[in-house]
């Protein structure tokens, strides 16, 4: 018997504009049943022994379950989880998130929800970065374009980080894949910040974003030359000495390397601390992937409906580089 996937419906399943928001969350209780709603869709399951079946509500916010009596609520083991701040104001976070086409900064977030620290409005903003990338994710397929690129980015001094230093602007390496469709435009995108452009770094890019078989376009660079035995039909551009400008034959990578440049440029001033960056992609990545949704609540629910399948992160795990183990090449 298959299984049809029923699209979210709006002004059912979601808001379909601020005045609706407000209606639709105007109390904690109500924030806690959409969430609830969003995170067991099927009926309760026991984050512990893994039963399904009708919890016993202890109170209005814990839920025991009925096989291992544990208890838990909505909120743990999610990104809300142990959270001081407000569920309406969390939600009010992901609806302006969502619905600013270009995203919004830490300090644009903080003035608009009034919120007590510019640390709060930054950590809450990255948590939901952390909740862009869908765990299990198809792979990019058909005709994939591969380059890497360098983004300008300046380290700025901001209320989170440490006194005493200087602005620092430096060029931080990354390197993208764009699905290209025929005859024209661009599917889905991945990107990923980078040691270098050797072998060591890009080949397990490919790899993990991109279906083998599918075919890769890359530049006359050696660090591909092993796609073809790992799988990977592979189509390679020589620029140098060629009369097609690089921005013609290989026009997916390009125009999304001018697109990141100047959303980090444009939204949040150029100022990212490179051992975030890999955030920041993650959340263009997001946005450039759903683009042409023409609903901007549907983006809210897709945000909290992820939200509430991504592990707890603390304030330190933010502040901590998430990068490393991708930025260091393999042995």
């Amino acid at each position: 018997m298959e299984t049809h996937i029923v699209a979210p419906i709006p002004g059912k399943d979601y808001p379909q504009n601020w005045n609706d928001f407000l209606d639709w969350f105007a109390t904690e209780e109500a924030c806690l049943d959409y969430l609830e709603k969003l995170r067991w869709a099927s009926g309760f399951v026991c984050p512990s022994c893994g039963s399904v079946a009708e919890a016993y509500r202890a109170s209005r916010t814990r839920l025991m379950c009925r096989d291992c009596q544990r208890q838990s609520t909505v909120t743990s083991g999610t990104i809300f989880d142990k959270t001081r701040t407000p569920l309406r104001v969390w939600l009010a976070a992901a609806w302006y998130l969502t619905n600013q086409k270009q995203g919004v900064s830490a300090l644009g977030l903080q003035r608009v929800l009034g919120l007590g620290s510019y640390q709060t409005a930054w950590t809450m903003l990255h948590r939901f970065r952390r909740a862009m990338v869908r765990p299990g994710r198809e792979q990019l397929k058909g005709q994939v374009e591969v380059d890497e690129t360098y983004l300008a980015i300046t380290d700025r001094l901001n209320p989170i980080s440490a006194v005493g230093r200087k602005s620092k602007t430096t060029k931080i390496q990354i390197v993208i894949a764009v699905e290209t469709l025929q005859p024209k435009g661009f599917g889905r995108i991945r990107l990923r910040r980078i040691a270098n452009d050797s072998a060591a770094c890009v080949i397990p890019f490919v790899q993990e974003v991109v279906e083998p078989g599918a075919q890769v376009h890359t530049d006359g660079s050696a660090a591909y030359l092993k796609l073809e035995e790992l799988g990977y039909p592979h189509q390679r551009t020589v620029m140098l000495g060629s009369d097609v400008p690089a921005h013609v034959s290989m026009v997916g990578v390009h125009r999304v390397a001018a697109l990141v440049q100047r959303w980090i440029l444009g939204t949040h001033h150029g100022s990212v601390q490179p051992e975030h960056l890999d955030a920041y992609l993650d959340e263009f990545v997001f946005r450039f992937n759903r683009r042409t949704s023409s609903s901007r609540g549907m983006l809210f629910y897709r945000l909290l409906q992820q939200a509430v399948a991504t592990k707890p992160v603390t304030y330190a795990q933010v502040v901590t580089s998430r990068t490393k183990r991708k930025t260091k090449p393999k042995a």
